[in-house]
This record gives structure tokens, C-alpha cells and sequence, in this order.
């Protein structure tokens, strides 16, 4: 599965209750920040809290004096991007969220994307994600939960997950990656993370990936991420006939939907992406 996140309903046989988050800690390289730089620290750090953050919490994480951190919050408040609840916590502010999500829905990709997730999520009754990558991990563009179903994968757009370690993750890269040492040069002096004993983590694992998804047009994560959770990944060409503008996934629990399955539907996957589908060249 690409988005590890956890899951709603009974717990499946196998599976685990929840998968994890790749978190992104503001704690680390806020030192020092000055001017705009610490506005956008104090707002970054909001989105991590949509229950609201207290000013001596958002103090300790920026790094900075209170009253500094204070004068941020007030420049984000007079803008429309933060605001103050009852119990004097802050959030981001209504104007911040309408605008992100006007600029998401208006994006020509998700307006293009949307009807195929949508048709997916209803024909396979699982979770159908639109990723695109962004240096080392995978960022969550787009999900369609099914319509019907007492499981749902609670992954967020938005989210992130280690590239090497997801079904989509290995398409984009696969697209990226052609040969041995332009692996070794992405991985350099780095340690991949192992999420499950089936993770690859050596150049050598993933070139030999890369290789076998640019020869069958898909990838596949075999409860490489999160045990319990498989997917397959195509690429979409949405923006270039040429270039993939991202991956699409079909994930599901393995209990429900082995790999397997989706495997044998893969004609029909690439048959519902339409024109904008197809294997790596």
C-alpha cells in the first residue's frame, strides 16, 4: 500500500490496526529563523496541529522568544491565515484552508484525475490514491475512499511516505532510475528505511525493481511499507505524453484483496485510466 496510515473498522486477520505516518518535525532547522522565514515556521507549525497549539508549545518548537512568536501569529491572524479559538489556542485560519483547497481543486491534474480515481474506488471497492514524487518520498495528491465498505484507509492528501518503500514511489523512481549508479548516486551515503522485512533498501534490490516495472508497466508494493497492505501502481500522464505526471494506486488490505487480484486486473486498471495511462518507455 502507498498511504500508511491507519484504517477504520474490525481489524483484519493479519493485518495490523494501524500503519505509520512519516512525520516531519519543525524541531529541526528552525534555529535562527528570522523575519519571513519564522512567519512561515509558525504557520507550518499549525498545520500540524488541527486541534489548535498553545503559544508556549509553538515558543519551544520555533525556537524563538515569545513575544517574537507572538508578533508572527498577530501578522498571520491580520491576514486570514490563523486564528484563536476559545481556549486561546491557535489555527490556521479559513481564509488559509479556502485557499489551498481552491487552488487544489482548481489544479488541471486533479481536475483530470478525480473521475479516474473515483471510477477505481467504485469498480475494486478499495482505496485509490494520485501521488507524485518529491525528492526521497512520495506526497499524496488526491485519494477516493470506496463508496461503500466498513474498512477505509484514513490517509490524508497531503501525506508522505518514503519513496523506495511504496508501490507508486517505485514507478516514478523506476521512470527516474535507469541504470545501477544513478541508484547508488540517489541513495548515496543515505540508510533506507526497512519498513517490513520486505522492504528493499539496497541499490541492487531496487535496480532489479526498477528494471522489472519499466518491463511490465506497473509496481507493486507486497506489504513493503505496512504489513497486511498491498497495491498496484501505474503510471498517469496527465500534464505530458511523454513524462508521468504521477502514479496512480489501487490499495487494499490483503485479507480483502490479495495482491494477486489486482495483479489480474491489471488490463482493466490501465483500461479505466483512458488515454492518460500506460507503461513507462
Amino acid at each position: 500500500m502507498d498511504d500508511t496510515q491507519t484504517f477504520d473498522g474490525p481489524k483484519a486477520p493479519g493485518a495490523e490496526r494501524s500503519e505509520r505516518v512519516t512525520a516531519h518535525s519543525t524541531d529541526a532547522g528552525t534555529k535562527g529563523l528570522v523575519g519571513s522565514d519564522r512567519v512561515l515556521a509558525v504557520l507550518k507549525e499549525l498545520a500540524r496541529h488541527p486541534d489548535g497549539v498553545g503559544l508556549e508549545e509553538l515558543t519551544r518548537v520555533i525556537a524563538s522568544p515569545k513575544p517574537t512568536v507572538h508578533r508572527a501569529l498577530q501578522s498571520l491572524r491580520r491576514a486570514g491565515l490563523a486564528d484563536q479559538d476559545v481556549r486561546g489556542r491557535y489555527l490556521l485560519g479559513d481564509e488559509f484552508l479556502r485557499m489551498a483547497f481552491a487552488h487544489h481543486e482548481a489544479r488541471p491534474e486533479h481536475v483530470r484525475v478525480r473521475p479516474v480515481l473515483e471510477a477505481l474506488a467504485e469498480r475494486f471497492q478499495e482505496t485509490v490514491h494520485y501521488a507524485v514524487l518529491d525528492g526521497r518520498e512520495v506526497v499524496y495528491r488526491a485519494k477516493v475512499d470506496p463508496p461503500t465498505g466498513a474498512v477505509r484507509l484514513t490517509s490524508t492528501v497531503g501525506g508522505r511516505n518514503p519513496a523506495h518503500a511504496t508501490g507508486v514511489g517505485k514507478l516514478l523512481l523506476a521512470h527516474e532510475l535507469t541504470t545501477l549508479g544513478e541508484v547508488e548516486e540517489w541513495i548515496g551515503e543515505s540508510i533506507l528505511e526497512r519498513r517490513t522485512p520486505r522492504t528493499c533498501c539496497t541499490a541492487a534490490e531496487l535496480h532489479q525493481e526498477f528494471e522489472s516495472v519499466r518491463e511490465r508497466g506497473y509496481a507493486v508494493d507486497d506489504q513493503e511499507n505496512e504489513a497486511g497492505v498491498n497495491c498496484l501502481a501505474l503510471p498517469l500522464y496527465a500534464t505530458s505524453a511523454t513524462v508521468p505526471s504521477g502514479a496512480v494506486s489501487v490499495s487494499a488490505l490483503t485479507y480483502r484483496t490479495p495482491l494477486s487480484s489486482l495483479i489480474d486486473a491489471y488490463d482493466e486498471i490501465r483500461s479505466l485510466l483512458g488515454p492518460s495511462g500506460g507503461p513507462i518507455r
